[in-house]
């Protein structure tokens, strides 16, 4: 199991939390108790959860500063959730290189929101990329290509 699986379980806690409204604590406890995860993807799903929930109001307000066509209660839970996960991730943990945390981020939004989630959340982290000066290597050039014509 690796890092790819632990965001897609980061952000299947923050969307429980969003809309379900259940508590982080416990959605991450019982997530924890319920995967059989090596002591540093613990720490790493830790570092996600209680990061992006912690800096949840500032991520709110960067994303909505970037989604000027969207607000950010009207956004899809999908769409909400995977942004919220990639901003804590590139503005406020050095977890991955800018381009693996886009990559993911589009393709959690593909795997779970409608057909143009990715394109949608790659848009908006292209915004953020390119606002931040954030430099984006990534050897999928596809993917990089995509960032850069947002």
């Amino acid at each position: 199991m690796g890092r790819s699986v632990i965001r897609e379980l980061a952000f299947k806690i923050l969307f429980q939390v969003d809309v379900g409204k259940n508590p982080g604590e416990r959605v991450l406890a019982d997530t924890l108790k319920a995967e059989a995860l090596a002591p540093q993807l613990q720490t790493f799903l830790q570092d996600l959860v209680k990061g992006t929930l912690a800096k949840q109001a500032e991520i709110d307000q960067g994303i909505a500063g970037y989604a000027k066509e969207w607000k950010l209660e009207r956004m899809a839970s999908t769409e909400r959730n995977v942004l919220r996960l990639a901003f804590y991730e590139m503005l406020y943990s050095e977890t991955a290189p800018p381009g693996v945390i886009i990559n993911e981020a589009v393709e959690l939004a593909k795997r779970y929101g409608d057909v143009d989630s990715g394109k949608f959340v790659n848009g908006i982290l292209g915004s953020l990329v390119r606002e931040k000066g954030i430099e984006v290597q990534t050897t999928d050039q596809s993917s990089l290509t995509e960032v850069e014509s947002e």
